[in-house]
């Protein structure tokens, strides 16, 4: 069993490992514990799944509003008795929160591994085997994980997700032909890593004036509006989607720009072009280094890794300048075939 419930980026980055996994060992079981707003990277309506063979859903966000309700605890011992009636052999904790660690110690599998010095320390507590990690990067970390648990060598695999047929329609629909379409991605997990409206709206000019469609996704978790205001002044579209299509979307991208965001990480692990725009996060540790990935990272020399959720654009990721990134986003698309 893996447990990784969140966040968008953070459950790709663990998939390549379990791409492995699931190569190495064509016969076992995978489970995954993960928030339910994320399965869709891992199953389809249809009951379909690439990956694994299990999703665990994990209500934390709920339990998080309503924490010591009647509610929460059956929830909690429901998610219990389901994880131990799979009898899992190992149980791998790809996150390292204390949160993560109790829910994998929930499974009460044999093995219970994690990373020797984890995001949050005390998670380590319940750890039956601990890794020391020699990667820098937390995809071949992850792959570091898994394989300790299972006892072999992983590298990276390519990532397979689902297809959802009504949300390849509904990406058909918003298309017109084959034309070639530039996402923009401005929303990010805190302000800090996203580089602001304004530039964006720049941006989006500039992509136009060069004869591309652009399209601005409008993510849940941005401020109000910040899609709308992008798009005002650049006559480019809004496009709020599911996550679903939000995958449909990203696979007929001619390229992706955006910050240290899941939309981003999304489509490098799809295999699409993008332009990555990194700040408060080191993208030696962080990047989309998925197999088959084609990403252009650009970060000021003088960004400071800060994960400390700061609301204001971090200094050095403002200093990306807007013909910067316009140069990178139109020399990746003259190397794109149309």
């Amino acid at each position: 069993m893996i447990v990784r419930v969140g966040a968008m980026g953070d459950v790709l980055h663990g998939m390549p490992a379990v791409a492995a996994l699931r190569k190495a060992l064509p016969g076992c079981f995978i489970g995954w514990a993960i928030e339910p707003r994320w399965m869709p990277l891992l199953a389809g309506e249809d009951g379909k799944m690439p990956l694994v063979d299990r999703v665990h859903a994990v209500r934390t966000r709920d339990w998080k509003r309503r924490p010591i309700s009647g509610a929460t605890a059956r929830e909690i011992a429901a998610l219990r008795r389901e994880l131990r009636a799979e009898r899992y052999d190992v149980c791998v904790d790809l996150q390292g929160s204390i949160r993560s660690a109790v829910i994998g110690w929930m499974a009460g599998a044999k093995r219970f591994v994690g990373a020797d010095a984890p995001r949050e320390r005390a998670a380590k507590i319940l750890y039956g085997q601990r890794v020391g990690l020699a990667a820098r990067n937390v995809i071949p970390q992850a792959c570091e994980l898994v394989g300790a648990g299972v006892g072999i060598r992983l590298g990276p695999a390519k990532v397979v997700l689902p297809v959802e047929v009504e949300a390849e329609r509904w990406c058909d629909g918003i298309m017109s032909g084959n034309e070639r379409f530039v996402v923009i991605a401005p929303a990010a997990g805190w302000g800090a890593k996203e580089w602001g409206v304004g530039r964006y709206g720049e941006l989006a000019n500039g992509l136009r004036a060069a004869g591309v469609r652009v399209l601005v996704n409008e993510a849940a978790e941005s401020s109000a509006g910040v899609a709308e205001e992008i798009a005002r002044g650049s006559g480019a579209t809004v496009v709020a989607s599911t996550l679903a299509q939000m995958i449909a979307l990203m696979r007929r991208a001619a390229l992706v720009i955006g910050g240290d965001t899941g939309p981003v990480h999304l489509a490098a692990a799809v295999g699409r072009p993008a332009v990555a725009l990194f700040g408060p996060t080191d993208p030696e540790r962080n990047g989309p280094i998925f197999v088959g990935a084609r990403v252009r990272v650009l970060r000021d020399a003088g960004s400071v890794t800060d994960h400390r959720r700061h609301r204001e654009t971090e200094a050095g990721l403002g200093r990306i300048r807007v013909e910067e990134v316009l140069a990178a986003a139109l020399a990746m698309l003259e190397e794109e075939p149309r």
